[in-house]
């Protein structure tokens, strides 16, 4: 098939950056913010063991939203508001926060040059089960449309939201190309669906899902040579 002819899908958190030293940074920002809002929950969300509790007992009670990111740790945040006996309220303004944050992106050095690359040779599309939004991360010019779960209702590796992505490029599965770096959820997720995928291994881990391992790469500045070469 004609290059011209693909679309690639781009997973976003640990693809194209590392996701858990932002996570870090916003619920630092959160605990700053609570300490001057609601300074009885900053003091009562400093123990982890709390919030531990707090966030295993909200999957609990909800089973049906794993895909709703957002949702689960608003309403975390909104019931150590409520055991502090802080306004439950401020639990919006105070995701606000968090999630202002977690737009806060630091790219992996090899991210800009691939997306450069590909921008105006490929319908580019983010398929993502998180809360990152690629506009407000200075990235919605590379990128045609997004998909992520919490707006979808079906997370990955769910074949669902693999195929809406599939449904807006207006292509079929197998003309669709998955990048992303989790072994289950982007590289095993995607080909269950039936899309042609790339691994993004950059820890060198082994094959650990169902069937024949995918292609995969160390670092996305393979991933140019990878096109070049095979999708032909």
């Amino acid at each position: 098939m004609n290059l011209k002819d693909w679309v690639v899908t781009f997973d976003l958190d640990d693809t194209l950056w590392p996701v858990w030293p932002i996570i870090e940074r916003a619920e630092k920002a959160l605990q700053s913010w609570l300490q001057i809002h609601a300074p009885a929950a900053a003091v009562l969300g400093s123990s982890p063991e709390v919030l531990r509790q707090i966030r295993a007992q909200v999957q609990a009670d909800w089973p049906g939203s794993p895909h709703d990111l957002a949702a689960l740790r608003t309403e975390a945040i909104r019931r150590l508001l409520v055991q502090a006996a802080e306004p439950e309220a401020l639990a919006g303004p105070a995701f606000e926060v968090f999630h202002a944050e977690r737009q806060r992106v630091e790219l992996y050095p090899d991210a800009l040059p691939l997306l450069q690359y590909l921008h105006g040779r490929y319908p580019l599309l983010a398929v993502t089960n998180g809360t990152a939004d690629v506009a407000r991360v200075g990235l919605g010019h590379f990128f045609d449309h997004a998909v992520n779960a919490p707006s979808l209702g079906h997370a990955k590796p769910q074949p669902d939201i693999y195929w809406h992505a599939v449904r807006m490029a207006g292509l079929q599965p197998h003309e669709v190309l998955h990048i992303g770096d989790d072994a289950h959820l982007d590289a095993w997720g995607a080909r269950n669906a039936g899309l042609a995928c790339i691994w993004l291994n950059r820890h060198g881990r082994a094959w650990d899902q169902a069937g024949e391992a995918p292609p995969s790469v160390s670092d996305l500045s393979q991933i140019q040579r990878w096109l070049a070469s095979t999708l032909v």
